[in-house]
Parts: structure tokens; C-alpha cells; sequence
């Protein structure tokens, strides 16, 4: 009877992981990876079998955002490239070091910026100059240009969301979607859409440094295929939520749910 228990209950993680990550643009890998090492299951082998069931979810996830116009193209090879380099980085780190021990520090990170997203796009529900599609409450004259981001920027936020991802399982969305929303007046599904697009090819690279630094004996391929069976399920319909829901409401769900899970993460490690 505990095969089919378990079948279901790592369907269920991995739908409403992917769900939470292609809806908000962040989730999967803190969600998952927190619930599966409450099981019991190490680290480094819950990120191990995190990433390797992301990548069909990433890619079912990113393609879905492609089709419903969510991505950004100019900024997915700056992500992904220096992403990869942080990822790989990151991967081999956890095969030596225990990944537990960053946890605190890099949860108190995202409990600031989840309080700090959510404050901007309260705000913004206050004022009434500002058009709906503000993804950040600062006024902007009309027919001004929208702000880019330094490419030197958006390449550091991608190796450092992708190191901790790897290191701690979870964290690509979470440091990238917020810091991109905070940097940028682009509509939260454009931010969303695009991490989630390059997520799949880092998460490749993530993978394939797991398969050369633990080796994969000690895989769970059967709690890998239900993860990944869950998130492909939930991929497309996430991918079409996030388009239909208008950015004000996105982007308050989106610190709601940073503050969410990372409450919940120092409370877990502290006491």
C-alpha cells in the first residue's frame, strides 16, 4: 500500500509546485525540495532529483509562456548564460558542503524582498495616476520609455539566483522574478514568463553537474518520474493563469508568497 501513497503524494508535489512556479514565476524547487526533505531525503539528493524532474517541467513551463507572449527574449541569454555558471557552481558546492547551513541566511534575503514587492505593489493600488499594467508604483510621464536594465545587472542576478538554487534546491525564481519586478516597470507575467524560460536550461546544466558529482545510484527515479509527471500536468495551466491575471493582483501575490515561504523556512530552521 505505500507505493501508491507515495505515487500520489509526489504527483501532487509536483503539480502544485510547478503550479506555484509557473503561476508566480517561483516555487517549484523551494517547495518541493522543503517537502521532501522533511521526508527525510538529503540535500544534495532532493535538489539532485528537484532539478532533474525540472527539466521537463522548465521546459513544458517555458514553452507555455513562449506561446501565450510571456517572455522577454532580449534578456533570456543574459540570464541563462551567467545562470548556468552560477548553477553549475553552485551544484558542485552542495556535493561537499551541506546546503542546510545557508538556508537561514538566504531566507531572511527573500522574507525582505517578498515584504519589499509587497509594499510596492500595495501602494500602487493607492494611487490612481498610475496606468493598471504598472508593474511598479513610481510615476512615469506618458510616452516615456521604459528603463532598461543593465545587462551587466541582469547577468549577476542570474548567476546569483542560480547558485543558490542549486544550493539550496529552490531559489531561482524567488531571487530572480522579485529583483527583476523591483528593477524594471515590465509587466509581472513578462518577468514570470522569462525566468521561467531560462530556468530550463539552467536546470540542464544544474542536473548534469548532480549526475557528475553524486553519480545517480542513489536516484529515486520512480519519485522523480511522479514529480515530473505532476508538473508537466500543471506547466500549460499555470502558464495560462499568469496570463490572464492582471499585474497589480500578480505582483501581491507574488510577495505573499515570498513572505509565505520563508516564515516558514526560518521558523523550521530556527526553532
Amino acid at each position: 500500500m505505500e507505493r501508491p501513497v507515495s505515487f500520489a503524494l509526489f504527483l501532487i508535489i509536483g503539480f502544485f509546485a510547478q503550479f506555484t512556479d509557473g503561476a508566480l514565476g517561483m516555487g517549484y524547487g523551494v517547495l518541493s525540495a522543503s517537502l521532501l526533505i522533511s521526508m527525510g531525503i538529503l540535500p544534495a539528493l532532493a535538489s539532485a532529483a528537484v532539478h532533474t524532474a525540472e527539466i521537463g517541467t522548465a521546459l513544458v513551463s517555458g514553452l507555455s509562456h513562449l506561446k501565450f507572449g510571456n517572455v522577454r527574449k532580449d534578456w533570456l541569454l543574459l540570464l541563462i548564460i551567467p545562470g548556468s555558471l552560477g548553477g553549475a557552481t553552485g551544484a558542485w558546492f552542495l556535493a561537499s558542503v551541506p546546503g542546510h547551513t545557508m538556508v537561514p541566511f538566504v531566507a531572511s534575503i527573500l522574507l525582505i524582498m517578498g515584504l519589499m514587492v509587497l509594499y510596492r505593489f500595495a501602494q500602487s493600488e493607492k494611487s490612481n495616476a498610475l496606468p493598471v499594467s504598472a508593474a511598479i508604483p513610481v510615476p512615469i510621464p506618458a510616452a516615456s520609455v521604459r528603463p532598461q536594465i543593465s545587462r551587466r545587472r541582469l547577468a549577476g542576478i542570474g548567476f546569483v539566483a542560480a547558485l543558490v538554487d542549486a544550493v539550496g534546491g529552490g531559489g531561482w525564481g524567488p531571487i530572480a522574478t522579485p529583483t527583476l519586478i523591483l528593477s524594471q516597470h515590465e509587466e509581472p507575467r513578462k518577468v514570470i514568463g522569462t525566468v521561467n524560460l531560462a530556468e530550463f536550461f539552467i536546470t540542464v546544466v544544474i542536473a548534469a553537474t548532480f549526475f557528475t558529482a553524486l553519480g545517480t545510484e542513489e536516484y529515486d527515479w520512480g519519485m522523480i518520474g511522479t514529480l515530473l509527471l505532476g508538473g508537466v500536468i500543471a506547466a500549460p495551466i499555470a502558464a495560462y493563469v499568469c496570463r490572464l491575471v492582471p499585474p497589480r493582483p500578480l505582483g501581491i501575490m507574488v510577495g505573499i508568497a515570498l513572505i509565505a515561504f520563508n516564515v516558514r523556512t526560518l521558523l523550521i530552521t530556527l526553532l
